[in-house]
């Protein structure tokens, strides 16, 4: 039997090197009372099941896919489709009958990511603290109906107040989506996943939910239409989102018991956490002193101001180059497309090149910067042209979905998992408000200020992602050294307190299933 003391800061495990794995996993889980519920649910389970060959586990995880991965996706995008209806409803007379001036309609964008930011802390802690896929479905069912509320609104203060309420509880959809993908795959499986589930298509549905609005009639404003299309269609979408989303692998309807079983032992050598509703303070401490956390968070916030800026205002930019209101709509569901495609490509790169990610991120970032010069600097009137430059300007998508993938592979620990996925919605927020007030209205058609912007944010999510990179590559040479010094130890582990590692005997599969940080597991080693 096991003989385990823990704390976060220091963990000390022995065991006898002889025993099998299994059995390792069922005296780790007996007797450390804050483990993973995964590494409880393993021992429960352990013997029931004969191994299942590689051709069941490609089924168990086609089955997932087709399960889980169109729940996420539509969950992500019908909350994104409210910030490009916004730009939409513009041009179809939202900023006429709520008679909106100067920038207040640019901050009925702003205050969404206001409220986000506000909401941010708390929806972390109930991320962690709850059952995530009840989390998501309530707050996805909460947004709906506040996007029909919209179409009461007859001024700037009835929808600024709205939009804050939506945005404090849409804050937990990306992070509470990430961390879902994070427990049902290994880390070689994340980023085309990730991909498809955040996959740009808010602008394809919302152009086409838009163009069917417009024939609707003149009972009502076009604008109210679009809002009750869209509320509508996410609320039935989100009760089945409570109903059916699960919180893990462990509670997953889709699975067999079986399936369950096999889905998170292998997922737990990610060696990340799967479930754990314990707030562990230790962790969020680690990750108040990771300086990965804050490059990440820096590179959200400047790849997010083109998001803030073009999902504002692409709709009234083709607008102005002379296309009709209904047009204009149909005219922006190119955009998800490109986009969509683009972030497919580069990580469906990102999973065959092994520590390419940030490389990638890196070089996908190239072709929104051109398109961001391209829409400068040609004439107003070359409408082919400035349609190719916003059209390139949608590659920004991918970069930024390859550098959650990087996140969500090198982020271990449940608590610092929750945090880390706040920080990078800080940023999210950030980069989006800033995104929204650098394009002014005094500035069309050209919009200096939000160009010159753009072109900053790329830059410096180049520098950003290759410092990532660096500090990756850094903090995998210390792991490797400390372990070629103590290589005599074949069953050694650590535990970390600052920067020291500390050799404790332990299992690699023990770390797995505890619930520890990447830098507490000193065979954990970052995705580059």
């Amino acid at each position: 039997m096991s003989d385990i003391k823990g704390s976060q800061d220091k963990i000390s495990i022995n065991t006898d090197p002889s025993s099998p794995m299994e059995e390792s996993a069922t005296n780790l889980a007996k007797n450390f009372d804050h483990m993973d519920k995964a590494a409880k649910f393993l021992a429960e389970n352990e013997g029931k099941y004969e191994p299942m060959s590689d051709i069941e586990i490609k089924k168990m995880i086609r089955k997932t896919d087709w399960f889980l991965l169109p729940t996420l996706f539509f969950t992500a995008t019908m909350g994104a489709v409210d910030k490009v209806a916004l730009g939409t409803s513009a041009i179809f007379g939202l900023r006429t009958d709520n008679h909106l001036v100067g920038q207040q309609y640019s901050w009925l964008s702003t205050i969404l990511f206001i409220g986000s930011l506000v909401g941010m802390w708390p929806m972390s802690y109930i991320i962690q603290r709850y059952r995530l896929g009840k989390v998501l479905g309530c707050c996805s069912f909460i947004w709906s109906a506040l996007t029909l509320l919209l179409c009461a609104c007859h001024n700037f203060g009835g929808l600024a107040a709205i939009r804050f309420l939506m945005g404090f509880v849409e804050c937990a959809i990306v992070p509470g989506c990430s961390l879902m993908i994070s427990i049902f795959y290994v880390k070689d499986e994340i980023p085309h996943r990730t991909a498809i589930i955040f996959m740009f298509m808010s602008s394809v549905i919302n152009g086409a939910l838009s163009a069917l609005a417009s024939t609707f009639g003149n009972t009502i404003p076009t604008w109210k239409y679009i809002f009750i299309l869209i509320g509508s269609v996410s609320i039935v979408w989100s009760s089945f989102v409570i109903w059916f989303l699960p919180d893990s692998p462990i509670n997953a309807k889709f699975l067999t018991n079986k399936e369950k079983y096999f889905t998170v032992k292998r997922v737990s050598d990610n060696k990340t956490g799967i479930e754990n509703d314990e707030w562990k303070w230790g962790q969020v401490k680690e990750g108040f002193f990771d300086i990965r956390i804050y490059i990440i968070m820096l590179f959200n916030f400047g790849i997010n101001i083109p998001n803030g800026g073009l999902s504002t205002y692409s709709s009234i930019i083709i607008n102005n180059l002379g296309f009709s209101s209904v047009k204009s709509s149909l005219m922006g569901i190119p955009t998800g497309i490109i986009a969509s495609i683009a972030t497919v490509f580069f990580t469906w790169c990102a999973s065959r090149w092994n520590n390419k990610r940030c490389l990638l991120a890196i070089i996908s970032l190239i072709i929104p910067l051109i398109g961001s010069i391209i829409s400068y600097t040609c004439s107003h009137d070359n409408t082919a042209a400035q349609l190719v430059g916003l059209y390139f300007q949608y590659f920004y998508f991918a970069s930024y979905v390859v550098m959650i993938s990087c996140v969500q592979a090198n982020t271990a620990g449940n608590t610092k998992k929750a945090m880390t996925y706040s920080f990078n919605y800080l940023g999210y927020c950030g980069g989006a408000i800033t995104g929204t007030q650098t394009f002014r209205s005094n500035q069309a058609p050209r919009y200096t200020g939000g160009f010159i912007s753009m072109l900053v944010g790329y830059c410096a999510c180049m520098l950003l992602s290759a410092s990532y990179w660096l500090v990756c590559i850094i903090l995998n040479k210390k792991k490797r050294a400390f372990l070629e010094s103590n290589k005599g130890d074949s069953e050694s582990s650590a535990a970390v307190k600052g920067d020291i590692y500390e050799v404790v005997e332990s299992s690699e599969r023990e770390e797995a299933v505890a619930d520890l940080t990447d830098k507490q597991q000193i065979h954990f080693f970052y995705t580059t």
